[in-house]
């Protein structure tokens, strides 16, 4: 038997925005690629690339090299894919998040 890709396991629950986002959350709590590479997989399930790209007036090639594990794009492409996503950044203090 074939073990699937993450990203297909998990393709129908990614189009839940609630999902999404704790899913994106979590990816960014493991660190900055991991977290490119959750927010291409979101886009995939809930956009597609190339839809995204055009919406963010970016090509698909250099969106999909900056949502990749290697990747290092501008903050403001980051921010651009998050908004047309329909979600926001938010901040928290890092104690707030650390265990007691």
């Amino acid at each position: 038997m074939k073990l699937k890709d993450i990203s297909e396991t998990f393709k129908d629950d990614l189009k839940d925005p609630e999902f999404a986002q704790f899913y994106l959350e979590e990816a960014l709590n493991d660190g900055f690629p991991n977290f490119l590479v959750a927010l291409r997989q979101v886009v995939q399930a809930q956009k597609g690339m190339s839809t995204l790209a055009n919406e963010i007036e970016m090509g698909r090639e250099s969106l999909y090299r900056s949502l990749s594990e290697e990747g290092n794009p501008q903050f403001v492409t980051v921010a651009k894919v998050i908004e047309a996503l329909g979600l926001k950044f938010s901040i928290s203090s890092a104690s707030a998040t650390s265990p007691s």
